[in-house]
Order: structure tokens, then C-alpha cells, then sequence
């Protein structure tokens, strides 16, 4: 399909003025205007990058949202210094996505542009020191600051800001600067500065008189001399008849030749070398192997779905675990390519994934590209310019890849719907990629598919109301029952420390006779570290964390004490600051601690633990699941990266650790959370071959979500809490917008707070819940409060709302009091 043009609606008289909004990677209230010189008009479209100054001479890389002819009245306008592409970088649908998650999600077009494009496309300029040649030699005047700088800049006439830093070893450097300029020694420019590089392979070709088999022979009979290049001769070849193509670097490694034998090759008239450019990401084949066959009730959901299809365009695909959901996104992909589409596949966590990236790969080779944070800035620009092209058939990716440039997407996949993790957090656009994505579809016409064996209950909701098609797949493939589930409960079981139980009884004997059928064992804890707190043994004293409300988390291994909130790290505390004691107790387990239980239980298991502090790098994950995978371990104990993506066929036992923690926080949704993370965990086990079972270690064991999670009864489970989230006016029967006020004083946060509330409440007064301090009121040495709106269904009265917090917001900032507390506006909260 060719690249779709924009044209300019109207002709272009010579003595018109025009005039650009124009979208720069900044928090800025609103889009500013610039004014295009007549020389450029014909190369600006909508979705093309300009360079164009603001405030005083920084220059940025701001997209182009619209061209238009109305002047500003209240300003005369900067005019465009440049423009940057050929073509547009975006299309126009992304242009109206950014738009509706600024307007949405509350925060500016400038924020979504940050959060959506590769780095190397947001150029801002850069400070360049030049020598003035006027200000001579002699800096006997300047200071040591001065004077190390002045020396530099007259031998090498012109220094950027990141030498200048490099040179004083400072960060802050802009008073020398400042000295400097006031002295005339230095004249100051911005350079904006393109910092995407192709990369470049050397390759190395037959020279065109040795392609024949006659003359090649010839050569190599009548060789006399040079053994060594005779051996890298043989060795190119040899590469030439498997890869196709040599490449300089992979041909001297293989054959263990210098650069100077190559040369000599070359010099000699046998060899060719030439300089090409090369994509940083290897592709594939690119090929369609779809291989597996469709159960009875994978057919029959897979014809449901088609159904569903031709009336809505979004459907919930509610599929329990090991239902074989992917091999139906697998044969919708299929169709998609086949009419010619692209296809979104967005999962939570991309590097949690590895398994899934294998399976796709094989079933659809080159077709298939993944895209997440772990690439870096170039590889980013490479894989955009993929999709943008239409080269990228499939993108599988985090809620980041939803930015992409698609030309042609047909469908959108959000597995794992229910996931928290599809929820931006910080910073600003705090967007959900699942609602977002069904608002891209829109704009394509794309078909959108949802799917979890836990969906979460507003997806639900508008389900089972008909806003979205319904699917059922309660058949696990291959017709392996759910694994059975048992409760162990713990409030009995007395330990000599009165510490809390890690491994019970009934657990270590389960995973014994586990490990005796050579079987697998999942064991989840979600808590990373050793301990999550010490106390003092003597007063109850408990380290904390100086700049946060929040207690410090130990880790053995490493023997320091690390805030989860900020990520300062402490040195282990061996006295107490209250009483002076030297006895501590760790009070609850980590992860750590647990992998330390588990391997003076079972000395000849093979143990390995998963969370964020082992699994570091960008490979390690998968290593670590492969190693799972071949059983080459026995146990894997981690955190909720055990829960996604994982299928493993010799898990017979998953052991959930300590379910009191996932019921116990003081949220509206903690039952929803709760019921997902223990059926997602449970649905590790049993995949292949026999039924699997769960060990649920609680002290509550009454908790009404055990029976459900023990039932695997979602249904059952959703109906009970959505008339308690109606009761209370919660969602999906209500909307929630939470303002969140920071500042480094309470008194001040609190009533910043307080006058919002007081603020608001003439027109929204019965929806409004607060202000209250939340469970960790201080984090980065800034006090916090939060703000809830509980809002009616109603479009109208949400966008009113979000029109007076901004309104009401700037209202604030003009009180002296409050001009430095910050203000979060957070829309559809989880």
C-alpha cells in the first residue's frame, strides 16, 4: 500500500501567511503556534518533524500537529528554522491518539509525545561554548574554574555543555558559564544535534573474474605462495555456500585470519570488500508454519469469535488456563495477513515472555517483530521505520508498542487484559494500553480481542451488558481437569522464634512426593528480599527509610537494606536507634528467604529464584526459563513473574505461600486481585499430561475468595463482588479520577488538599471521598494526600469534572502557599 498523502486543503497563494501548531516533548499547558516562511510551506505536512525555537534561543524537534492560516492574536510568532523529515514519522491516527490520551488521561499532548516516540526522534538542542577569538590569551583574571575552561576552548575554539561538565567534573556548571559570557571569553549557540546512526557492515564478495567455477578452479590450483589467505579463501567460501552473504567481522573470527591477510586478498584483485547498511535486528524467514490442530471447543470458540466479530468490534475471549487461548490469537493473526493486515499483540510484561516470542516466532517467522524497553535507541528507530513501512506485519510488544506508526492494523490482541501492568503508573500519560488500544482500533476500523482466564470485572461488565462480544473456552486443551486446590492453614502451626511459617508441613511433604515422581514445583511469595522488616526484639523498633513513610526490606545476599519505594540502600542496622539492643527479628519472608528454606529442606533439589533482583539483564529471564523448561531445575520459587506467560509441562505443584498478604490491603479491588493471582498461579500446574494440585498456605482460611479460587468458579466469584462494587458505588458503575498532592510539608500538602475538596464540592460534592493521607503518606521526602472523585457514568459530567480540576488546579498554584505542591491527576485508578 502506498504511503497515504496529506494534502494541504487549500492552494497556496504566494502573499498568504501560514502558520503551525506544533507538538514539543514538554509538559505545556497548550500547543504553541509558529510561523512557517514561505520557502518551506510545500515540505510541512501533519506528522513531520520542524525545528523551531522556545523562549529564548532552545530548540527542540516538535512535531507538526495542523497547518492553518489564523494568526495568533495575542503574540507574534516565532517562525520554523527547519524541517527535519521527508515524510511524515507518524500518520494521522496517531496524531488523534495522542490527542484523546491528553484529553482523557488529563495531562498535555507534549507528555504523550515523550512517552511515544524512540528517543533519537526527540532532538532538543545542545549547549556549544565558542571562543571569542576578541577575548586574547591572557587569563591571568579568571579563577581555576574559569581558566581550566578558557585554556580548553582556545585550543579546541568551541565546547559543548556535556565537555564543560566533564571537564570541571560537575553537573552544574552554568555560573562558570554565566562568569565567562559576562567576561567575553565565550560566545554560547544551540546545535540541534541528530544522534540515529545507520550501522554499517563491511562485506566481503568474490571478485567477479573468480564467479565462474572454471576460473575459481584455475586460481586455486595454480596457488603458490600466501598459504594463510589460501585457508581464509577456503574459509569465505565456505561461509558464501552456507550464509549466502560474508561478512568482514564473521569471516576473520571464523577462519581466524588478520585484517592484514584479508587485505592482501583484496590487493590482489580476489576479494572484494564494501561498505553496506544493515539492520541491527536479525530478521527471519519470513514464513507461515501454524502446525498445531484446534480441539472441539478451540473450533467452536474460534467460529463464536468470527461471529462475535461481524457485529462488535471488540469481544472478550474468557478462556480458563491452558484453554489454549494463543493458539486462537495464533489463527486470527493468520487471517489478519492474509487480507493483508497488520496485528497488534500487546502482553504485560514483554520480558516475561520469552516462551511466547519462540512459539510466534516459529509459527510466523520474519512477519512477527517485538518491540519493548529493552532495545536500545537505534534499534527503536528501526523497528518504528518497520511498521511504518509495512515491513512489521505483527508487532508483539508491551503497552508501549500501541505508539507505533501502524499503517494498516486490522487487529489488536490484549492478552492478559486484566494485567495492572498494562496501567501506567508514572510518569504522565498515566493511560491504560488496554483501553487505549481499543480506542487505536477505532481508528483503523481494527477488530480488538481481549483475553484472560480472569478478566477483569470491568471488561466483564461490558460484556455481559453486550457493549463487548462474549467468548467462552472452559475446556483446558488435551481435557486435563483444573488442578485441585486445598487450603493449609497455618495459624496452628507454632514455631520455637514465633517467626511466621515459610514451608508448612503439609507443603514440604507435597513437595517431596513431588520431586519423587521427578515432577516440578512452583512456589509463589510476593515479597522480593529476605525479609520485608527487622524489629527490635527489646521496644518494637523497626528500621525506616529516611525519606519515605515506609519500612526498609533485607536483603541477605546482598547484607544491606533497601527501600522498595525510592530504592535507597542502607547499610544492615545491628543496634537500635531507640533502646540501644543489639537483638533483631525478621519478621515475615521474602523470596530470599525462602530459596535459604528451601535449600536446607531439600539439599539435592535444584533451586533457582525469580524476581527483579535475580533476574537482571537482557537475556537472563529467558535463561533462567529455559533452564525450567529442559528440568534442569526442581523448584522455582519467585514473584508475579511466575504467574504470566509460563507454560511448563512437568509442574505438578504450586505452593501460594502466604495468601493473607495478597487479601489483606486496604483497597476496593483487592478481592479482584486477589482471585486473579491465585487462579493464575494455580493454572501452572497440571498443564500436560495429569491433573495438577495447589497448596494454599492462610491463616484466614473463612476469607469468602478462597471458595471461589478453590471452585475455579470465576462466574460466581464476579457476581458477589459487582454487587458489593455497586453497593458502594465503585467500578464499572462508576467512574474515578484521584488527585494525588505532593510537597515536602504536611501542613502545607494537607491543606492544599482540603481546598480543592472545599473547591469542588459545589458541584460535585456527593461524589467526592477525602482528602486522606494513604497507607505510605511519604515518599521522597514529600508528604502525600489523596483526593477521590466517584463519578456517575456519565461522559458529560466526566469531562466537566476533568475541565475544573484543570481549571481549579491553576487556581491553586496562584495561592503563595501552594505554588510548589504538585498536583497528579490519575484517571480510572487501579
Amino acid at each position: 500500500m502506498a504511503e497515504p498523502e496529506i494534502h494541504i486543503p487549500f492552494d497556496l497563494p504566494k502573499e498568504a501567511s501560514f502558520y503551525v501548531e506544533v507538538l514539543i516533548p514538554l509538559a505545556l499547558p497548550r500547543n504553541y503556534t509558529w510561523k512557517v516562511p514561505p520557502h518551506l510551506v510545500q515540505g510541512i505536512k501533519p506528522g513531520i518533524r520542524v525545528e523551531v525555537i522556545l523562549g529564548r534561543n532552545k530548540k527542540y524537534a516538535g512535531i507538526v500537529k495542523s497547518l492553518h492560516q489564523e494568526k495568533p492574536a495575542a503574540f507574534e510568532p516565532k517562525e520554523v528554522l527547519n524541517v527535519l523529515d521527508d515524510s511524515p514519522i507518524i500518520f494521522h491516527q496517531q496524531l488523534k491518539l495522542w490527542e484523546w490520551l491528553a484529553n482523557y488521561y488529563m495531562c498535555s499532548e507534549g507528555e504523550v509525545m515523550q512517552a511515544a516516540l524512540p528517543t533519537h526522534f526527540k532532538l532538543s538542542s545542545e549547549t556549544v561554548l565558542l571562543f571569542n577569538e576578541d577575548a586574547g590569551d591572557d587569563f591571568t583574571q579568571l579563577d581555576e574554574e574559569e581558566f581550566l575552561v578558557a585554556e580548553a576552548l582556545s585550543i579546541r575554539k568551541e565546547l559543548r555543555l556535556t565537555e564543560v561538565q566533564q571537564l570541571l567534573d560537575a553537573t552544574h556548571v552554568y555560573p562558570v558559564i554565566k562568569r565567562m559570557i559576562e567576561k567575553k571569553i565565550c560566545l554560547v549557540w544551540e546545535e540541534l544535534k541528530q544522534n540515529y546512526k545507520e550501522k554499517k557492515e563491511i562485506f566481503v564478495l568474490l571478485h567477479p573474474a573468480f564467479q565462474s567455477e572454471d576460473a575459481l578452479a584455475d586460481l586455486m590450483n595454480n596457488w603458490s605462495k600466501a598459504p594463510k589467505q589460501l585457508e581464509l579463501l577456503l574459509a569465505y567460501l565456505h561461509l558464501l555456500k552456507t550464509n549466502g552473504e560474508v561478512v568482514q567481522s564473521e569471516l576473520l573470527k571464523k577462519s581466524g585470519a588478520s585484517a592484514t591477510q584479508l587485505k592482501g586478498l583484496v590487493e590482489k584483485g580476489v576479494l572484494i570488500t564494501e561498505k553496506r547498511s544493515v539492520d541491527r535486528i536479525k530478521q527471519l524467514p519470513r514464513e507461515i508454519n501454524i502446525g498445531a490442530e484446534l480441539s472441539m471447543a478451540q473450533e467452536t470458540a474460534l467460529q463464536q469469535l468470527r461471529q462475535q466479530f461481524e457485529q462488535k468490534n471488540v469481544c472478550l475471549l474468557h478462556g480458563v488456563t491452558s484453554s489454549g487461548k494463543t493458539l486462537l490469537y495464533i489463527r486470527l493473526m493468520e487471517e489478519a495477513l492474509k487480507k493483508g493486515q497488520q496485528v497488534l499483540y500487546m502482553l504485560p510484561e514483554i520480558a516475561l515472555t520469552a516462551q511466547l516470542i519462540r512459539r510466534l516466532q516459529y509459527n510466523f517467522g520474519g512477519y512477527i517483530v517485538i518491540y519493548h524497553s529493552k532495545f536500545n535507541p537505534n534499534e527503536r528507530i528501526e523497528l518504528w521505520n518497520k511498521v511504518k513501512t509495512g515491513e512489521a506485519r505483527i508487532v508483539l510488544g508491551a503497552r508501549s508498542a500501541l505508539f507505533l506508526p501502524f499503517r494498516e492494523l486490522g487487529l489488536v490482541i490484549c492478552d492478559e487484559e486484566h494485567d495492572t501492568s498494562f496501567k501506567q503508573q508514572d510518569p504522565a500519560p498515566r493511560y491504560n494500553a488496554r483501553d487505549a488500544g481499543i480506542f487505536l482500533a477505532s481508528l483503523y476500523s481494527a477488530k480488538v480481542l481481549l483475553g484472560s482466564a480472569t478478566p477483569s470485572l470491568e471488561t466483564y461488565f461490558n460484556a455481559r451488558q453486550g457493549k463487548y462480544g462474549y467468548v467462552e473456552l472452559f475446556q483446558r486443551y488435551g481435557d486435563i481437569a483444573l488442578p485441585e486446590i486445598k487450603l493449609v492453614d497455618t495459624k496452628n502451626i507454632r514455631l520455637p522464634d514465633k517467626s511466621k511459617v515459610i514451608i508448612s508441613p503439609a507443603l514440604q511433604q507435597a513437595v517431596e512426593e513431588t520431586l519423587a515422581r521427578n515432577k516440578q514445583v512452583i512456589l509463589f511469595q510476593n515479597r522480593r528480599g529476605y525479609s520485608p522488616y527487622q524489629v527490635c526484639q527489646t521496644c518494637g523498633w523497626i528500621p525506616h527509610c529516611k525519606q519515605c513513610d515506609v519500612s526498609l526490606t533485607f536483603h541477605k545476599l546482598q547484607n544491606k537494606l533497601v527501600c522498595h519505594y525510592c530504592g535507597t540502600v542502607y547499610p544492615p542496622v545491628t543496634v537500635c536507634e531507640a533502646c540501644g539492643n543489639h537483638h533483631f527479628t525478621q519478621q515475615n519472608f521474602g523470596t530470599e528467604r525462602i530459596e535459604e528454606a528451601l535449600l536446607e529442606m531439600f539439599p539435592k533439589a535444584k533451586v533457582a529464584r525469580m524476581d527483579v533482583d535475580s533476574v537482571r539483564g537482557k537475556h537472563a529471564h529467558d535463561a533462567l526459563i529455559q533452564l525450567f523448561e529442559q528440568h534442569r531445575l526442581d523448584i522455582l520459587v519467585g514473584t508475579q513473574m511466575v504467574v504470566k506467560g509460563l507454560d511448563f509441562e512437568h509442574v505438578a505443584l504450586v505452593g501460594i505461600l502466604d495468601a493473607d498478604a495478597i487479601l489483606g490491603f486496604a483497597d476496593f479491588r483487592v478481592n479482584e486481585r486477589g482471585f486473579q493471582l491465585m487462579e493464575q498461579v494455580s493454572g501452572r500446574s497440571g498443564r500436560k499430561g495429569e491433573q495438577g494440585k495447589v497448596l494454599i498456605q492462610v491463616r484466614n482460611t473463612s476469607h469468602p475468595v478462597l471458595l471461589f479460587v478453590q471452585q475455579h468458579d470465576y462466574k460466581a466469584f464476579a457476581s458477589a463482588e459487582l454487587v458489593n462494587r455497586q453497593l458502594f458505588g465503585y467500578p464499572p458503575y462508576t467512574r474515578m479520577i484521584q488527585l494525588q498532592f505532593r510537597h515536602k510539608l504536611h501542613e502545607t500538602v494537607a491543606a492544599a488538599a482540603r481546598q480543592m475538596a472545599d473547591w469542588l464540592k459545589p458541584a460535585f460534592g456527593p461524589y467526592i471521598v477525602g482528602p486522606a493521607a494513604p497507607v505510605v503518606n511519604r515518599v521522597r521526602n514529600q508528604y502525600i494526600m489523596d483526593l477521590l472523585l466517584k463519578l456517575p457514568r456519565d461522559m458529560h459530567l466526566l469531562q466537566h469534572c476533568k475541565e475544573q480540576v484543570h481549571l481549579l488546579t491553576g487556581h491553586l498554584h496562584q495561592q503563595p502557599p501552594f505554588k510548589s505542591v504538585i498536583v497528579t491527576p490519575d484517571v480510572d485508578p487501579l
